[in-house]
C-alpha cells in the first residue's frame, strides 16, 4: 500500500522527508507547499543537501512542477 502525502514547508525537515519518501517507495509525495521558497531553489535544495549529500536521481523543474526521477510533484506557494 502506498500512502499519498502533501508536504507543507520545504525547509530542512520538509525536503529531508521528501527525499526519504522518494527513496522508500512506500510514500507518494503528491504536493509541496511553501510560500517562501522559489521552485528553482526547491529543486536545488532537494538535489544538494549539505548534511545528507546529493540526491541519487534526477531532479528538475518540469512544467511548473518539481520532478524527481520522472515523478512530477505539484508545488504550491500559499
Amino acid at each position: 500500500m502506498i500512502v499519498k502525502v502533501g508536504v507543507n514547508g520545504f525547509s530542512s525537515i520538509g525536503h529531508l522527508v521528501t527525499r526519504t519518501a522518494f527513496n522508500s517507495g512506500k510514500v507518494d509525495i503528491v504536493a509541496i507547499n511553501d510560500p517562501f521558497i522559489d521552485l528553482n531553489y526547491m529543486v536545488y535544495m532537494f538535489q544538494y543537501d549539505s548534511i545528507h549529500g546529493k540526491f541519487k536521481g534526477l531532479v528538475k523543474v518540469e512544467n511548473g512542477k518539481l520532478a524527481a526521477n520522472g515523478k512530477p510533484v505539484i508545488v504550491f506557494q500559499e
